[in-house]
Parts: C-alpha cells; structure tokens; sequence
C-alpha cells in the first residue's frame, strides 16, 4: 500500500474506507511483487494495480464485495490453472499471485496516518500485517519508524516484538516481503505470516559531468524514481536552468563532494566528465565505495588509457572490475538522450540481474533472483574507501560516446 500513499493519505484524513488487495505472494511469470495494491474506495475510486490488467477486474468486484459486506480478512489465489484456488481468476502470463484483502476504516487505524505521511515525506517506514494464521491475528498490523514509537499492535506483546524486528530488516533491506513465525519459535499456538511492506528514502544517482549527456540522464533518472545531483566544478554550466530534472545541481570539485556523501548500496555514479584530472581521483574514491553502480564514459580507447591512470593511482584489479566503461548497452545511441537511455538501462540491467539480451531470445521476463541487498551495510563514508568489494558485470559501450 505504501507505493499509494499519497492519494491513500488523502482517504486517511478524509476518513474514506478502502479496502486494499495486496500481492503477498507470487510464483512464476508474476507482474507484480509483494506489496503491491489495488485499492477500492468507499466512492468506488480505484488506485494501483495486481496484474497489469488481466485480473484487475476480478480484484476490484472482490472489494467492491467487501465494502459492501463481510469485512473479514480474506485471501484470493489467481492462476492460469488454479483449480484449488480460493478465487478463481486466469493469469494469462503464466504465473501465480496471491492476495490479501483487507477492509480499512482510517477512523480506527491511526497508525496509517504516520506511515502515509512518512512514505509521503521519504522517511524509512514499515507497515507488518498477519495474512495468514489464527483469526484473532489475521489482518491486524503494526506500524514501524526507526527512532520512533510503533503504532497498531498484533493482538500479543511477543509478536509485536518479532514484528519489530523483522520489519527492521526489512527496511535495512529495503524490499517488501513475507516473513513464516513457526510455532516453534514460541510466539504464536499456529503458523503465522507476516507481510512486511517498507518505503526507504529514494535511491542516489551522482552524474558528474555538467553537459548535454548530463541533462538527459537527469531527466530519466528522475523518472526511474532515483534523487538526482548533477556536480561539476565550472560554475559557469552547472546551473539549476541546465539541469531542470536534477533534484540538486553542486559546483563542486566532483571527488571531494563525493568524499563527503553518505551513500549506500543504492547509489547509482555516473561520471561523464572526459578529464582524466577530474576521472582518476573521482573513480579512484567511487570505486572503493560499496555504491550498485560505477559507470564512466568515454570511447575504449579513452577508457584503457583511463585504466593506465587507475592502476597508478593504486586501484587493484578486484576495484577496476567494478566499472561499467565505456558506460551503458549497445542500442546504436547516437544522440544524448539515447545515450542516456543506453545508461539507464544498463543501470536497470545491473541492479536486477538483467542480461540486456531481447525478451524474444527466451529469458525469463518475471521471477529472476536479485542479488540479495543486504550485501553491503547501509551506508558508507570516505572513511570506508579501503574496504570496499565488488562483482565484475558483462559491459558493452553506447556508440555515441566520445573519445
């Protein structure tokens, strides 16, 4: 529910009931992951999606049901061939996904308030709720916000507690998911699940580099949902008119203003600048960074000379393996919004374990593994520079990169 929370806080403080349907699990060909929704609202409004489309339909008049009747937490199973399934829907992809729906009458819940407005703020959130076990627990929920009081409760003061603590890793690690309470852990008589919904602040793309390529970028990394900083140290182009898509623009030397982030595993760096005296302290600081991504342009002639530099400057092998140069997949780029549509699909590609081969070729399009995020602490400073680890990734080059 928290990918709504904008228009949900609005049926918060309206005290508008709604009853959401969100993905608790998937399997196969699945379109959307844990914490997805589909809301319905008393006015019959509809915001999200489950599916894509192909059971949208069957969702809404399940929660067009609910409002108007039993308010029971229930779940529905959708397949393509689903013949045990609690509701029975056809997912045309192939796969499987399961829902719960649950009535919500904001004038009792006051804890969705505060994690609506934290989601809405971009404050770190997690939302625990039962979705399967005893009928006292089912449906109930608690709310969680680092460094502040939990809202909600899930009927024990021992499964508060557990939930507590998965939900905190789950915001350490920043995806959405179900967590199995056995009964040999002690803190219920049945089997329970958890689904942990969570909202982290917004991912980091660094471009450095003031120039046409930079704006491009810009703009689709503000649509891909990362907060955006253009840096350059000339005035002169790194203006806020330049950049309209940048969350922030800094004239600054581009090493010494990465030295002074606090950046984590979700920080993406693109460095576009072409100036060996700006490229090598700059990669030579990026590259000890446990940052996702650490992408450099320049032909592979600029970019052999770029490693010559690196290796001076004291890189090992296991630190250069880390960089995405020449930056971006081959799409026969040629002009600055193709090579920045080259780049973030490379991003893409990398934080989701793509292969950047066409979907007609046969790889699986839904369920591929992630590498797990909790591979790296959640944020690092200069100070760390010497610890950093990384994994060699398959690169190709944007033809529109220069020399």
């Amino acid at each position: 529910m928290l990918e709504l929370a904008a228009e949900l806080l609005e049926r918060v403080r309206s005290r508008t009931p709604y009853v959401a349907a969100t993905v608790t699990r998937v399997g196969g060909s699945a379109p959307r992951q844990p914490g997805a929704s589909l809301v319905v609202d008393a006015d019959g409004a509809v915001l999200g999606n489950v599916s894509g489309g192909c059971v949208d339909s069957a969702v809404y008049q399940a929660c067009q049901e609910m409002l108007r009747g039993d308010r029971s937490p229930k779940t529905l199973r959708f397949g393509y061939t689903d013949d045990d399934a609690i509701g029975v829907g056809l997912l045309t992809c192939g796969g499987t996904i399961e829902l719960f729906l649950r009535h919500h009458d904001p004038g009792a819940e006051p804890g969705l308030e505060a994690a609506y407005t934290d989601a809405m703020r971009d404050e770190p959130v997690a939302v625990a709720t039962v979705v399967r076990g005893p009928d006292v627990h089912l449906g109930r929920m608690i709310v969680v916000r680092p460094g502040r009081p939990c809202e909600g409760t899930l009927g024990d003061e021992r499964l508060d507690q557990v939930a507590v603590g998965h939900a905190t890793g789950v915001l350490h690690a920043g995806t959405s998911g179900t967590v199995e309470i056995g009964v040999a852990d002690g803190y219920c008589q049945e089997p329970m699940t958890l689904l942990v919904e969570c909202d982290t602040p917004a991912p980091r793309m660094l471009i450095f580099g003031a120039i046409d390529h930079a704006a491009a970028l810009a703009r689709l990394g503000t649509f891909l949902d990362y907060r955006v900083t253009v840096c350059d140290a000339r005035a002169t182009f790194a203006t806020p008119d330049r950049f309209p898509y940048a969350d922030e623009v800094v004239v600054d030397w581009p090493h010494r203003y990465l030295r002074a982030q606090r950046l984590d595993r979700s920080t993406v760096i693109c460095v576009l600048t072409h100036d060996p005296k700006v490229d090598v302290p700059l990669l030579t600081a990026a590259l000890r960074l446990p940052v996702g991504y650490v992408g450099a342009m320049g032909s592979r002639r600029t970019h052999q000379q770029r490693l010559v530099r690196l290796r001076e400057a004291g890189l090992t092998e296991r630190e250069l393996s880390r960089l995405h140069s020449p930056i971006g997949l081959d799409i026969g780029a040629r002009t600055p919004q193709e090579t920045a549509l080259s780049i973030a699909a490379e991003i893409v590609a990398h934080r989701l374990g793509g292969t950047g081969v066409p979907l007609r070729s046969g790889v699986p399009i839904h369920g591929r593994g992630v590498p797990s995020p909790a591979a790296f602490p959640p944020a690092w400073t200069a100070e760390h520079l010497d610890h950093a680890v990384g994994i060699a990734r398959p690169r190709s080059s944007s033809r529109s990169q220069e020399s």
